[in-house]
Parts: C-alpha cells; sequence; structure tokens
C-alpha cells in the first residue's frame, strides 16, 4: 500500500508544487497606464507578459513569481516598483496565465533566461535588479549565478524545495522522490551581488528560519528583514508599507534612482 502511494506522489508531485492560473489575463494598459503586452521566445513557447515602463529610467526589476496564480496578482507590485522609478517586467511562466507547456524547475528557468534577455535588450536599461518570491526567489537565485543583476531581492526564499516538503510532509522520503528540488542553498554563496531578504515570521508556507538560513550562506553585502505577524501570502509580503520601504531604500543604494545619466 505504500508503495503505491509513494508511486502516486512521484507521478503527480508537479501537481503538488505548481498552481497555475489558466488564463486569461487583462490587457497591460488596463492593468497599468502606459503598459505593454509583449511576448517572449523561450525555447520555442511563446509566454505573455507584462512590460511596464518608466520614461527616462535606465533601471528595471525583473519579478519572478510564485508558484500561484499568474502575473495579474503581481500588478500592485509593479505599481510600487514604477513609482520607485524603476521599470518592471512581469511574466508568467510556462502554463500560468494561459501560456502554452506544463511547468518544470527546468522550464522556469529557461522562462527566467527569456525574460531576462528581453529585458536587457530594452533601450535605456543600464541595471537591472531581480525580485524573487517564494518559488521564484529560487527561479531568481540560478538565474542570478549565470547572469549577476544588480541587486538581488528575495521575498520569503527556501533553502531548498526538499526542505520545504519535508515541512508539510513529515511522513514521507521527500529528499528521494522530489524531481525538481531548486537548490538555492548550493548556489547562494556562488553570488557576488547585494542581497535583500524579506521573510515573514509567521509564515505557514516557507518557515521563517529556512529564509533566515539562506540568508546566512550568502555573502556581503546583504540585509534581512524580518516583517513581524506576517504570513507568507498577507498583504504584509505582497505591498506592505514595511516591505515597500525596505526595497526602495535597498534598490536606491544599489540600483540607482533610476533616471537616464
Amino acid at each position: 500500500m505504500m508503495t503505491g502511494l509513494l508511486a502516486t506522489v512521484w507521478a503527480q508531485q508537479r501537481r503538488l508544487i505548481y498552481f497555475p492560473s489558466p488564463g486569461p489575463v487583462p490587457p497591460a494598459a488596463a492593468v497599468l497606464p502606459g503598459g505593454r503586452d509583449i511576448v517572449l521566445d523561450s525555447d520555442g513557447l511563446r509566454l505573455g507578459a507584462w512590460y511596464f515602463p518608466v520614461n527616462g529610467s535606465s533601471t528595471a526589476v525583473l519579478v519572478c513569481n510564485g508558484n500561484g496564480g499568474d502575473r495579474s496578482l503581481r500588478a500592485p507590485l509593479a505599481a510600487a516598483l514604477n513609482r520607485m522609478g524603476h521599470s518592471v517586467l512581469l511574466f508568467d511562466y510556462r502554463g500560468y496565465g494561459g501560456n502554452p507547456g506544463r511547468p518544470s524547475e527546468r522550464g522556469l528557468a529557461t522562462d527566467a533566461r527569456a525574460a531576462q534577455a528581453w529585458l536587457a535588450a530594452q533601450p535605456g536599461v543600464r541595471r537591472i535588479a531581480y525580485f524573487g518570491e517564494s518559488l521564484g526567489a529560487a527561479v531568481a537565485v540560478e538565474l542570478a549565478t549565470e547572469r549577476p543583476p544588480a541587486a538581488l531581492v528575495l521575498r520569503s526564499p527556501f533553502t531548498s524545495l526538499a526542505d520545504v516538503a519535508a515541512v508539510h510532509y513529515p511522513w514521507l522520503p521527500v529528499r528521494r522522490l522530489l524531481i525538481d528540488r531548486y537548490p538555492s542553498i548550493e548556489r547562494i554563496a556562488t553570488l557576488a551581488v547585494p542581497l535583500l531578504v524579506i521573510a515573514g515570521d509567521r509564515d505557514g508556507i516557507v518557515p521563517e528560519r529556512l529564509s533566515r538560513r539562506l540568508y546566512e550562506a550568502a555573502n556581503p553585502p546583504k540585509h534581512y528583514l524580518a516583517v513581524p505577524g506576517a504570513d507568507h501570502n498577507d498583504e504584509a509580503l505582497l505591498v506592505g508599507p514595511r516591505l515597500l520601504d525596505e526595497v526602495e531604500r535597498f534598490l536606491d543604494r544599489y540600483l540607482g534612482a533610476g533616471h537616464l545619466e
């Protein structure tokens, strides 16, 4: 019986990791004034994305979403980053927001590379920060090892997906079962970029101790913010004032004010 259960979990595990919304999403211009609908070419897949440029800005933020929903949930964050003076690219991974394909660790990494390449090619964009949330933080860490950003913001990051799974499924041999592993703890020490880690001290999905461990393994310059009383999907960890204030100070210091030189 246990063998059958393990076989089922192994076969269906990605359904327990990725929770995409099927789409469609609204036009970018209906979300924020001046928004542009764009299409990314990710190894042959055409992925929908939104670009929210700030006129005269030389800085941009690439947002790597978490494992649920679609880019429309990150529109308030994009609006806040725009107000700080930074252009923003929101994109959906394969299988999310009406995009073709099925999500996987390798697939999300490929999609993030496509998004970064598109953003880096935009006229006037000279410095790019990555903002990764939860599982997207692991995507951003891997991307940063290949294409270092000017600054890296990780919200509710974890050490590895196996560590998170072990918290929620302690009766299963998850370290042997997992196909997608997202081993951020093995990658973070290779980075030499300014880092900001933000976590909620009541996070019931990614325990704060995992975010703290990842932070402790990283190289300076780095800064850690624990948001008191915040759970994983609380507004405080989406666009809360403490989070936004910290992000603005961090990006101003390492990315710049965003005006063309």
